[in-house]
């Protein structure tokens, strides 16, 4: 392989990526190797022209006591399923993947508009649920648990700031009707950045925080993305569910919207626990949905700078406050007791 295609890859991932790349393709000839940026999660990105094709390959670089080593099978079984996009390697050792590169089309271009987003979405998720079950890696409520304790003992927040996120979670956990043996294979993180519309159908990338979870989980995270009303989400719960959900259902989905928003919350902010800090913040405000937008689009946030994450993880926080604000809060809570 040539030397030089070869140059955008860090000194300490070059001969991995050279061997990943032979299992991959064997003899064949590279034509372009070219960083096309990462996400969130800190893993270097590139995509790899190979004999007129294209593929993405994806390079792990924070390989800590918090990676989830199942990922890969979570992404080869969702890519058999045709959910993720075809995958042409994958290794949990070197923590490199390769698959087909997919051109990205703005979601707002999706057929049907906001309501052909949310059928869509919803149906993609109701198929992952139906796949061979991910393998263990975590109980989601306990690592919420952990995580916010964590953030509480740091000094990212000023002392009881967050009393009131742990007694509403608290709350929730204790009426949640939680079964560990009707846990499905779960994405986890199904936000826009991860779903790609390519011109002709949605798939889900990203599967570093797959694993086996609450069947509500997913349809949460997607309702708070793709259902801002009423209309949208029973569009989005029938195609998961081909039926309309009872009310024990509601119940559990009002409730798990808030815990998800409190989980990103309490992970943004774990991370941000192991950066130096003058003094504790005071302070919880937060930007609207829609402000966030346009500073984020106006440039004077960017999308994966640190001040970004500290904003959107204060509007998490809002968000869960929120909910438990929300007049329906006590009535989840009621139901959701009772099954």
């Amino acid at each position: 392989m040539n030397d030089v295609l070869f140059e955008p890859i860090p000194d300490t991932h070059r001969e991995t990526v050279r061997t990943a790349l032979t299992t991959a393709f064997g003899g064949a000839s590279i034509a372009a190797l070219q960083p096309v940026g990462g996400g969130a999660s800190g893993a270097l990105i590139y995509r790899v022209d190979v004999e007129g094709r294209r593929y993405l390959m994806r390079v792990e670089t924070r390989r800590d006591r918090l990676r989830n080593p199942h990922q890969y099978v979570c992404m080869q079984t969702a890519a058999e399923a045709g959910i993720a996009p075809p995958l042409h390697h994958g290794d949990s050792e070197t923590g490199i993947a390769i698959m087909d590169f997919l051109p990205q089309r703005p979601l707002e271009e999706y057929p049907g508009g906001a309501i052909g987003l949310a059928r869509e979405v919803g149906g993609l998720v109701a198929r992952l649920q139906t796949t061979p079950t991910f393998p263990h890696f975590t109980d989601y409520l306990v690592a919420l648990d952990r995580m916010l304790g964590y953030v509480q003992r740091s000094n990212v927040f000023a002392p009881g700031l967050l009393d009131r996120h742990q007694e509403g979670f608290e709350l929730i956990r204790a009426a949640y009707p939680w079964n560990a043996a009707a846990l499905v294979s779960s994405h986890n993180d199904p936000n826009p950045r991860n779903v790609i519309f390519d011109g002709d159908r949605l798939w889900l990338v990203d599967w570093e925080t797959a694993y086996r979870n609450d069947p509500v989980t997913d349809v949460a995270i997607l309702a708070d993305n793709f259902a801002a009303t009423p209309e949208l989400e029973e569009v989005l719960l029938h195609a998961w569910l081909d039926c309309a959900p009872d009310r024990r259902l509601r119940a559990r989905l009002l409730l798990m919207r808030l815990l998800t928003r409190l989980h990103y919350a309490a992970l943004i902010f774990s991370l941000a626990a192991a950066r130096p800090r003058v003094a504790p913040d005071a302070d919880l405000s937060a930007p609207t949905p829609d402000e966030f937008r346009v500073a984020v689009a106006s440039g004077r946030l960017t999308p994966t700078g640190a001040e970004t994450l500290t904003v959107l993880g204060k509007m998490f926080l809002g968000g869960f406050l929120a909910g438990l604000a929300d007049p329906r809060f006590e009535e989840a809570l009621v139901v959701a007791r009772q099954g």
